[in-house]
C-alpha cells in the first residue's frame, strides 16, 4: 500500500477526509498575492510552513477557531466600519471560496456583479446603461428606472438563514468528500462573532457620525457579517442569490442588476415598478430579514439620468458620480499640500502614483477626458509636473526618469562621436 503523505486527503474519525496541505499552500499564495505588505501577512510569513502545518492541523482536528480581528473605521468613498480578520484566517476564508465560488458561478444569476471574477462596478454601469437602451428601444420610447437599496445590509444578514441555505445547497452540489469539513469551518466563520475580542485601531472618536445600522457593535444578536472578510462578500451574494431569482423569474423583470445591496430595475411601464416596490419590501422581510431602505428608493425617467456604482447614466453618455470628483479634488489638495513644507521622499511619490491612477484608472472609463484635463492641469502643484507626466492622453501618471550629469554627458558624447567609443 503506498504510503500517504502530507499533500494526500487522508480519512478522519468523523466520516470525512481531512485537508490536504497542498490546498492550504495553494489558498496561502493566493491570499497573499495582494496581503504581502501588511505587517500581518509579514508575521506569518517569516514560518510561513510551519503556520500552515499548524493551521492544517488546526483544522483536521477540529480545533480551528477564528482569531482576533482589528477594526477601524474607513472615511472614503463613505463611512465604513471594517474588520480585518487575521492573516491566518484569511487563508481559511480564500480555502473556501476557492471550493464553493464555482458552485456558485452556476447558481447566480449573471447581473449580479460584486466580488465575481470579470463583474465589478463597471461592468454593472454597462448593463444598466444597456437595459435602458435596449428597454427604451435606442431612446425612442419610454422607460423608468427604479433603483433600491437595502438598510444597513451587512449588519442585519441573518446568520441563521445564512448557514441554513449554504448547509442546503453544499449538500445537494458539492460532491467532494471534504464536505462535512467544509460545513464546519463555514459554521465556524459565519457564527463567530469579530465584536468579542477585536483589536480597536481607529480612534473611539472615528465611530461618531457612523449610523447603528452600520457597525457591528450594535448588530442583533446572530446577525451581521464583517466587513472587510472574502467570505462576507462571497456569502453575502449567495444570501442574496434567492432574492434575484425572485426578482428574475417569479416577477419576471427582464431588466435587472445588483451590486451587493443596490439594485436597479428597468421597465417601459412606471406604473408596474411603483407596484413592485410593496412586493420587494414584503420579499426581503419575509425571506430574508432586511429592510427595503425608505430614503434610497428613485423612481424616473431614464432622460433624467441613474446614479449607479459611482457614475450618473444619461442617454448616450455616462458621467462619473460627484462624490467621486469631489473625492479626487480632495486627493490633488492633499498632494499639494504636501510639497509645500519638505519635498516627499520616494515613499511619498509613490504613495502619489497609486492614488491618483487609482482616480485616473475609475475615470476614464467614463465620459471625463475634459474633466480630468481641467482638474490636473489647473489644480495640480507644478512640483509634481517636474517628476511625472501622463501617459496614454489623461489616463495615467508615469514618474520621470533621473539622469545623473555625469551619465548625460557621456550618453551625449557618445551620441556626437560614436567613433570614440571603445
Amino acid at each position: 500500500m503506498r504510503q500517504l503523505s502530507l499533500f494526500d486527503e487522508v480519512p478522519d474519525d468523523r466520516g470525512g477526509y481531512k485537508l490536504a496541505l497542498a490546498e492550504l499552500f495553494a489558498a496561502y499564495f493566493e491570499c497573499r498575492r495582494n496581503k504581502r505588505n501588511t505587517s500581518n501577512a509579514l508575521a506569518f510569513e517569516v514560518d510561513y510552513e510551519n503556520n500552515l502545518l499548524k493551521l492544517c492541523a488546526e483544522i483536521n482536528d477540529g480545533s480551528y477557531q477564528p482569531g482576533k480581528s482589528i477594526a477601524f473605521i474607513v472615511n472614503k468613498p463613505v463611512k465604513r466600519e471594517v474588520f480585518a480578520a487575521d492573516f491566518r484566517d484569511r487563508v481559511v476564508h480564500h480555502l473556501l471560496v476557492s471550493k464553493l465560488n464555482p458552485l456558485f458561478e452556476k447558481a447566480f444569476i449573471y447581473d449580479s456583479y460584486a466580488c465575481r471574477v470579470g463583474k465589478g462596478t463597471h461592468l454593472g454601469v454597462r448593463r444598466v446603461d444597456r437595459f435602458i437602451r435596449q428597454c427604451s428601444h435606442n431612446y425612442t420610447t419610454d422607460c423608468y428606472v427604479l433603483k433600491l437599496d437595502i438598510k444597513g445590509f451587512f449588519m442585519h444578514i441573518d446568520k441563521n438563514i445564512l448557514f441554513a441555505g449554504l448547509n442546503g445547497f453544499i449538500g445537494q452540489k458539492y460532491g467532494g468528500a471534504d464536505k462535512a469539513l467544509l460545513l464546519e469551518l463555514c459554521e465556524k466563520i459565519i457564527f463567530y462573532d469579530p465584536t468579542q475580542q477585536c483589536i480597536i485601531k481607529s480612534k473611539r472618536s472615528a465611530w461618531q457620525g457612523l449610523p447603528p445600522d452600520k457597525s457591528l457593535f450594535h448588530s442583533a444578536p446572530q446577525c451581521g457579517l464583517p466587513i472587510g472578510n472574502l467570505t462576507s462578500q462571497v456569502f453575502a451574494n449567495f444570501y442574496m442569490n434567492r432574492f434575484d431569482h425572485f426578482i428574475k423569474h417569479d416577477l419576471a423583470v427582464r431588466y435587472y442588476g445588483r451590486y451587493v445591496d443596490d439594485f436597479v430595475l428597468v421597465h417601459p411601464d412606471k406604473g408596474h415598478l411603483k407596484a413592485l416596490i410593496p412586493i420587494l419590501k414584503n420579499a426581503l422581510q419575509t425571506q430574508l430579514k432586511l429592510t427595503l431602505h425608505p430614503n434610497k428608493i428613485y423612481l424616473q425617467h431614464y432622460s433624467k439620468g441613474v446614479q449607479f456604482l459611482g457614475a450618473l447614466i444619461k442617454p448616450q453618455r455616462i458621467y462619473i458620480a460627484n462624490r467621486t470628483k469631489g473625492n479626487f479634488y480632495a486627493a490633488i489638495e492633499k498632494q499639494n499640500a504636501l510639497v509645500k513644507t519638505t519635498p516627499p521622499n520616494d515613499q511619498q511619490q509613490a504613495a502619489f502614483l497609486s492614488s491618483m491612477n487609482a482616480y485616473l484608472g475609475i475615470m476614464k472609463h467614463y465620459n471625463t477626458h475634459r474633466l480630468r484635463k481641467r482638474m490636473l492641469f489647473k489644480k495640480l502643484s507644478g512640483w509634481w509636473w517636474n517628476r511625472v507626466y501622463l501617459s496614454g492622453g489623461v489616463a495615467k501618471f508615469v514618474r520621470k526618469e533621473k539622469i545623473s550629469k555625469p551619465n548625460r554627458w557621456q550618453s551625449l558624447k557618445q551620441t556626437a562621436y560614436p567613433e570614440r567609443q571603445c
